[in-house]
């Protein structure tokens, strides 16, 4: 590793990450008010957080894809990292779900439209993460 290699790692890392954060911020918005106009609506919280879910990964995977991981030769997309990208979104899916109904359960539906957000924001790390080094890559 070059002397010059380490200061660009973490620009990388720096400029992916502020990116990620952006994109992230986005995908939040559109899934937490899916979610919350669908249990609004009467939805249960189970598929009304799995819609909103599915509105902000499909945001995130083409943006991220395109913008935030992408190489000077182009995109990061193709059918190879979606399904790198579908894997993880099931786990996190399901963590996330897990989460956000047992929020219902235990303290109501408003309080869980309070917790979703900081939900979403935890797994976001665990994301990032995971497609820097396994989805994008």
């Amino acid at each position: 590793m070059g002397a010059l290699s380490l200061p660009r790692a973490r620009m990388s890392l720096f400029r992916q990450g502020s990116q990620f954060t952006l994109i992230g911020a986005l995908q939040l918005a559109v899934d937490c008010g899916i979610f919350i106009a669908g249990t609004a609506a009467g939805l249960p919280a189970v598929p009304a957080n799995l819609l909103g879910r599915i509105g902000g990964a499909a945001l995130g995977f083409w943006l991220n894809g395109r913008f935030t991981f992408a190489r000077q030769d182009g995109a990061r997309l193709g059918w190879q990292r979606f399904r790198r990208f579908a894997v993880m979104w099931l786990i996190l899916t399901l963590i996330s779900t897990w989460l956000v109904s047992a929020t219902v359960e235990l303290v109501g539906l408003r309080q869980a439209w309070l917790a979703k957000p900081l939900v979403e924001g935890g797994l976001a790390v665990v994301s990032f993460f995971l497609g820097r080094q396994v989805v994008y890559r």
